[in-house]
């Protein structure tokens, strides 16, 4: 996977986690440590470089209840949202 594919998944993730009080909480929710969430979060700003794991990505699709092929199509879906992220 690319850079710009790599984006795109936390791009999602960033998304979704804004509908959580604080990156712990989405974390805790998605059964993720929070350095994971932390590490995901400074890829999207491009500040570090992070290759997600698949079992980060399956914890997060448990969670959500979607299947795999359902979480690549609402990071197809969702890549061109420009999301704000609120800080912690």
């Amino acid at each position: 996977m690319g850079m710009e594919e790599n984006w795109a998944i936390y791009n999602y993730i960033v998304l979704i986690a804004n509908d959580y009080k604080s990156g712990r909480d989405f974390a805790d929710s998605h059964n993720l440590d929070e350095g994971t969430f932390r590490n995901i979060l400074e890829a999207w700003k491009k500040e570090k470089v992070y290759q997600i794991s698949l079992t980060t990505i399956y914890k997060i699709c448990r969670n959500r209840n979607l299947n795999i092929f359902q979480f690549f199509g609402e990071v197809e879906r969702h890549k061109d949202i420009a999301v704000i992220y609120k800080e912690d």
